[in-house]
């Protein structure tokens, strides 16, 4: 388990804070201490468009600091992306994502569960999951093979389902042809 934390922490000082130094965007930010700040109530008017770009820390909303601090130790630092996410959503996020993404006490490895989110991350397309889950999937063992071949399998699972669903295959049909598959197969392995 230490290894594997080991490994996290390493893909964030490599990975995030190298990213954010070149951008120039990214703060290493203690842990605030102090109780989480009252919601100011939304106002109805909406906002003039002053044509400015959001930042990353523009607007949040101080997070609770014992989940912070729980990251922090993960991590080594609490990211900016971390920090971005909505203090309702951050408990459950943080749990999900350290007793599942980065829990050991899972059926599916970390290597098979990292390839999987590159995987999905390619057909979403989102350039920063494909960025984290890369080098997860490095850290825990996987080959550039191995990288190529999950960002393969979207690939062709988004080439069926287009062919598939744009010629409106009869689901009745298909699946009748699907067990006929399973069928074929299960023979062909006890011979």
């Amino acid at each position: 388990m230490k290894a594997f934390r080991l490994g996290w922490i390493t893909i964030v000082a490599a990975g995030l804070i190298g990213t954010a130094a070149a951008q120039g965007t990214q703060k290493d930010q203690p842990v605030p201490t102090a109780q989480k700040q009252p919601v100011q109530p939304k106002s109805t008017t909406p906002a003039p468009n002053t044509g400015a770009k959001a930042t990353p820390t523009a607007g949040m909303t101080v997070q609770d600091p014992a989940i912070l601090r729980d990251i922090e130790g993960t991590f080594g630092f609490v990211p900016v992306f971390v920090r971005s996410i909505p203090p309702t959503l951050l408990p459950g996020f943080w749990a999900s994502m350290k007793m599942f993404q980065l829990g050991t006490d899972t059926k599916l490895d970390g290597k098979t569960k990292e390839l999987i989110g590159l995987a999905v991350a390619a057909q979403i397309p989102c350039e920063y999951c494909i960025a984290f889950h890369t080098e997860a999937a490095r850290m825990n063992g996987a080959s550039d093979l191995e990288i190529q071949e999950a960002v393969g399998m979207a690939a062709m699972t988004r080439e069926a389902s287009t062919l598939i669903n744009g010629m409106m295959i009869d689901k009745v049909q298909f699946k009748k042809d699907l067990d006929r598959i399973v069928r074929h197969a299960k023979q062909q392995a006890r011979k």
